[in-house]
């Protein structure tokens, strides 16, 4: 039988800050966003994981706003980066000009730092831009650096990627790589609105009424609160319902269920293992809890393997999108301790 350690004191206290923490910055953005409290949630829970998010859905639904104002109750440096066809990737790292020294008259290569040098990057519409401008964000996202002439740049901390992605507009846009998908820890879809909400847009919009948003945290801060959460202890029932969720998806592993090797091409690599137990924490923590179940981490399935999973002919034939792969699989993988212990329907997904 797996354990938990008991929270201590500190771990609860810890835990109420960051409660209090996500409360503050959520009132303070909903005094701007009308609704869309799963996308909110989910926004905030990469942030205080330390990951990087993309949001995906039609023109008109507050996507680049809602990072904006996040942005906004935050203190910290922002930059939008407006992705097109003709950005180069200079213009998003920077670039080594010639310095003359006016004194000595001697020439030297002066590096200026580009946009990607903020703590939140909004990179607007990134499937607009080329792929080797894409990848110009790779190395930041991963390693937290870039390299421009040889010479390593350190990134300042805490460092987001906050993306914006229109998914019916396909002309002229160049889907993002799967290295570069893959990046990014959650892929965030964005609805529209109830009618209720929409309405309560109209008025707030429509008017000449200026909000001035209150910044919520520093980045001290915020890298604190993300310690927290990679502190909160996992039991090892749940990191094996983890594990089993991401091994599932490959139609290469043996005893995965049929629907995957009908509908899948590729599936999900350990770093959606990783990212399922990571966004687990978080999220168990924002609800107040300092161990995780496999509730947090069926919580955070969908952002975390939705853009993880390539799914085949056959399955777009059908009409069959990954977050339905994703529901089937949360309904056939044991969630319960003794289930994952002695369920031998999927033997080499869970290890038993």
């Amino acid at each position: 039988m797996d354990s938990v350690p008991a929270a201590t004191p500190s771990d609860l206290e810890a835990v109420q800050k960051l409660k209090a923490a996500y409360d503050s910055l959520k009132a303070e953005m909903h005094r701007v966003i009308v609704g869309q409290e799963r996308v909110l949630d989910e926004l905030l829970t990469a942030i205080f994981s330390r990951g990087h998010a993309l949001l995906v859905g039609v023109p008109g639904l507050a996507k680049t706003l809602m990072i904006r104002t996040l942005a906004q109750t935050l203190s910290l440096s922002f930059n939008r980066i407006q992705f097109t066809p003709d950005l180069m990737p200079s213009d998003i790292t920077g670039t080594e000009v010639i310095d003359v020294d006016k004194s000595t008259g001697e020439r030297g290569f002066r590096f200026i730092k580009g946009p990607v040098f903020s703590n939140v990057i909004l990179a607007d519409e990134i499937n607009r831009t080329p792929p080797k401008t894409q990848a110009a964000l790779l190395e930041a996202m991963q390693e937290l650096q870039v390299t421009v002439g040889g010479k390593r740049h350190s990134l300042s901390q805490p460092f987001f990627v906050l993306a914006t992605q229109n998914p019916i507009e396909q002309e002229g846009t160049y889907p993002l790589p799967e290295a570069q998908l893959d990046r990014f820890m959650y892929m965030v879809k964005v609805g529209y609105p109830t009618e209720a909400e929409e309405l309560e847009i109209m008025k707030l919009t429509t008017s000449v009424f200026d909000m001035k948003l209150t910044t919520v945290l520093s980045g001290e801060e915020i890298s604190r609160l993300q310690e927290i959460v990679r502190r909160v202890p996992v039991a090892d029932h749940v990191i094996r319902y983890a594990m089993s969720l991401a091994r599932a998806t490959r139609v290469s592993e043996g005893g995965v269920p049929d629907f995957i090797k009908e509908w899948v091409h590729w599936g999900a690599g350990p770093r959606a293992s990783q990212y399922l137990i990571i966004g687990a924490k978080a999220h168990a923590v924002l609800q107040g809890r300092f161990y995780v179940t496999t509730k947090d981490v069926k919580a955070i399935a969908h952002p975390v393997l939705r853009h993880r999973i390539v799914t085949n002919f056959t399955a777009e034939a059908e009409g069959i999108t990954t977050d339905k792969i994703v529901d089937k699989l949360l309904e056939v993988i044991p969630a319960q301790e003794a289930e994952l212990e002695k369920n031998a329907a999927l033997p080499k997904v869970t290890g038993a």
